[in-house]
């Protein structure tokens, strides 16, 4: 019987994995230098990745290992020439736009290039070069003309990936689309746990790199590393553009503004310290424009058709009530920061695209809990951030900072703010709900939004925790929530998947997808269900097929 673990694969091996990889999707199409003992360094073995894509430009990415001895985070290896190009054809005959760039140790020899001066709405393929060593090859598609009546735009929609929860199989299938202009992820690309600490090391398949939890600027570049090193995920990296933003484990688990439930400053130092080392990984692995704030809330706009305003709520929240400090409901307390709020109200109001689409890491529907066994509120506090002493309150979800929710779904409501649609991750389940003024009234009062929440990749599901058949105990759990929720229009608690949401300017779709089984690299994905948003009705319903 095969091993549950398998090793970190090696770097000529991860060369290999990629061109398979590019075989299966020929979108791909890998230009690597066949790995064999005579192989020279330097190299590109963590692929390549596109991000942030603009009218007129894309953010590149890649990381060069300059010798064997800079492996990531060893701040070893010289300061290294990198070339790249971008072209109109994939065999590289019509280049449009060339540069170089340099691969420091400084910066883990990790390269962005921010090229400008492209068509709108236009596919492009990028490479870069150092030495003799050609990475692999990545696709890329910019957005439409800010002033353009786009038909419509589609994203691949993804979070929560935990690497020794399972394989990356929701990362593989989204590579394979061709229809995709971009790829959404709603945090928790990496965790910050030690090996067999989420999940316990007898539920593990794989071993991520450090073995030990991070909190040193070297730990969290090789676990960014660790992760790129994956096959499916750099599939996905090189056929679509990401636009990221982080949640709590790429810092650690339920990230507040000084400190974490999973800090302890007598062993791990100090909190700002930490947060400094991840942000500067993150930055340096990612291929995210930071912020004029050194944070991830920025807003991209897909012509006429969507604004996407992107969240950070992290950086500037309260600590969560119910550990030490506040109320919910107290005013003081906020989960975007003031300025974020402001920036995010003045973007919603001012703007004339047809939606508002709002990547938020965290759910900002409000969830209250009928009558839950004893056995399944324990494991459902733990996915959705309840107290554990069985306050029925989601306190690290918008639940926790009711003034924040408040004072936005008013601000939508009376500015007659439509199609504003929330996009959400972060609690291992999928949910179609309307966004209530007042939940406890409704429908009898109005909705000001919709959302949608995407499960995860891997991470665990209420299933996984209790070790239970799908469809048995989750059961029980879906009824009571849709019971004192009526607003909650689905909610699924037994699969890791992805989602596609497809926006034109008559709806917004998403499209739900589930893979077979996290444990299995070679998972199938199969549509599970679909919900969409009409315009100008604020309301979710079912439909009974995928858009495609």
């Amino acid at each position: 019987m095969t091993s549950r673990f398998r090793t970190t694969p090696s770097r000529r091996t991860v060369v290999k994995a990629a061109a398979a990889t590019a075989v299966a999707a020929p979108l791909l199409a890998a230009q690597t230098v066949p790995a064999t003992a005579a192989d020279q360094s330097p190299s590109f073995d963590h692929g390549v990745a596109s991000g942030d894509p603009l009218p007129d430009g894309v953010l590149l990415w890649t990381r060069l290992t300059p010798s064997d001895d800079a492996v990531p985070g060893s701040g070893k290896g010289a300061d290294t020439t990198v070339g790249w190009e971008v072209a109109e054809d994939r065999d590289f005959a019509r280049v449009v736009a060339r540069g170089s760039a340099t691969s420091r140790a400084a910066t883990d020899h990790t390269v962005k290039a921010d090229v400008r001066g492209l068509r709108p709405a236009s596919t492009y393929w990028y490479r870069f070069t150092a030495g003799t060593a050609v990475s692999p090859v990545g696709r890329a598609r910019t957005a439409p003309a800010t002033d353009a009546a786009a038909t419509g735009v589609r994203f691949g929609v993804v979070s929560c990936a935990n690497w020794e929860a399972g394989w990356f199989s929701a990362y593989r299938h989204l590579a394979t689309r061709t229809d995709l202009d971009a790829v959404l992820h709603l945090g928790d690309y990496i965790y910050e746990y030690a090996t067999g600490g989420y999940p316990a090391e007898e539920y593990a398949v794989r071993r991520h790199e450090p073995g030990h939890e991070i909190a040193s600027l070297a730990d969290y570049r090789l676990r960014h590393a660790t992760y790129k090193t994956d096959a499916d995920l750099q599939a996905l990296h090189a056929a679509h553009p990401v636009i990221a933003i982080w949640d709590d484990h790429e810092f650690a688990n339920d990230t507040w503004s000084g400190g974490a439930e999973n800090h302890t400053p007598e062993t791990e130092g100090d909190w700002t310290a930490r947060v400094a080392a991840a942000k500067q990984a993150y930055f340096e692995w990612m291929p995210v424009r930071a912020s004029t704030e050194g944070t991830v809330y920025r807003r991209l706009r897909f012509g006429r058709l969507a604004d996407l305003h992107l969240l950070d709520l992290r950086s500037f929240r309260s600590q969560q009530s119910g550990i030490g400090n506040g109320d919910v409901d107290d005013p003081d307390r906020t989960l975007t920061g003031r300025a974020q709020l402001d920036w995010l109200k003045a973007g919603l109001a001012s703007s004339d695209a047809s939606w508002q689409l709002v990547g938020t890491s965290v759910m900002i529907s409000p969830v209250a809990f009928g009558s839950l066994p004893a056995h399944l509120l324990g494991p459902l506090a733990e996915l959705l951030g309840l107290p554990q002493e069985g306050l029925a309150v989601n306190v690290d979800q918008w639940d926790g900072y009711t003034d924040d929710r408040k004072e936005l779904l008013t601000h939508l409501t009376q500015r007659g703010i439509r199609n504003t649609v929330f996009l959400t991750g972060d609690i291992h389940m999928a949910w179609a709900n309307d966004v209530p003024v007042r939940a406890a009234t409704y429908p009898l009062s109005a909705s000001a939004a919709t959302e949608f929440v995407v499960t995860s990749v891997t991470s665990d599901n209420l299933d996984d925790l209790l070790h239970v058949a799908p469809g048995t105990v989750s059961l029980v759990a879906q009824a009571a929530i849709r019971a004192a929720n009526r607003h909650v229009k689905w909610v699924d608690m037994d699969n890791h998947g992805y989602g596609v949401l497809d926006v034109t300017a008559e709806r917004t779709q998403m499209d739900y997808y589930t893979v077979s089984d996290r444990t299995n690299p070679d998972a199938t994905s199969a549509w599970s269900r679909s919900y969409r948003t009409v315009s100008g009705t604020q309301k979710v319903e079912r439909v009974n097929q995928p858009v495609r």
